[in-house]
């Protein structure tokens, strides 16, 4: 057996969590887009699909990221919440 399936035959250590709660909860401080620019994010996606040219997955993280990078650096943000 090689190394990458005996690193995902092992068993998580006790104190890590692996509820959906537990991920639900790492992710929140990660957040790229608030959720004004999540939903005008959303609406873009379903309207280029709806217009046959879907996004593909993998270039959404990446454009998520240019819209956040994008953000004018004199406005104050307020923090994120669950989107």
């Amino acid at each position: 057996m090689d190394p990458a399936s005996q690193a995902l035959a092992q068993h998580l250590p006790l104190n890590v969590c692996r509820t959906y709660a537990a991920l639900a909860d790492h992710s929140d401080g990660r957040q790229y887009l608030t959720p004004l620019e999540e939903k005008a994010f959303v609406q873009h996606i379903l309207q280029t699909a709806t217009l046959r040219f879907p996004l593909r997955i993998k270039d959404i993280p990446a454009l998520a990221f240019s819209i956040a990078r994008q953000r004018s650096a004199t406005k104050v943000i307020k923090p994120l919440n669950k989107n």
